[in-house]
């Protein structure tokens, strides 16, 4: 599953905001975390974003976009970058333009396959894929039925899928 949307998952659970707004101090938590995290990693990183959350779900529907001719993952960090680093709109579609330009993809034909019924589907078709696995929340790993929440525990799950 390349993208999804959470927060129509954090609708279902009852929530109007990401779970970091709604708890002061998980929100606290988790922003200091995300800091060690992208420290540890080398990863850019200036707070706070230009707003927390942001829509998301146009770069998701471009991320599925991309699945076909290999772009998604080089995307979805310049998006990540876009995000956490430099402090852009990632709703905004003239910032998304930037961010294909910058993957040298052409903006108007990844825009078009995005906002094709089609590409609207797949978004709608990897939400409720995750939430049938039991998704609450990202990121998320599955290996078979187990699943596992959160940025530490890839290499659990990695170490689950290795048996």
């Amino acid at each position: 599953m390349a993208a999804v949307s959470v927060g129509p998952i954090f609708k279902e659970l009852g929530w109007n905001d990401s779970p970091f707004n709604i708890y002061p101090a998980k929100g606290r938590y988790m922003w200091r975390d995300f800091a060690r995290v992208c420290d540890d990693e080398g990863l850019p990183l200036r707070l706070p974003p230009v707003r927390f959350p942001q829509n998301g779900v146009k770069a998701a529907r471009l991320a599925l976009a991309g699945e076909g001719d290999g772009w998604t993952a080089a995307f979805t960090r310049a998006v990540f970058t876009a995000n956490y680093a430099e402090q852009r709109d990632i709703s905004d579609d003239e910032t998304l333009r930037d961010i294909l330009a910058g993957i040298d993809v052409d903006s108007d034909a990844a825009f078009e396959a995005a906002n094709a019924p089609v590409g609207k589907e797949a978004l709608f078709a990897q939400v409720d894929e995750a939430k049938a696995l039991g998704i609450f929340g990202a990121p998320s790993f599955t290996v078979g039925d187990e699943l596992f929440w959160g940025n530490d525990r890839l290499e659990a799950a990695l170490r689950w899928a290795k048996g």
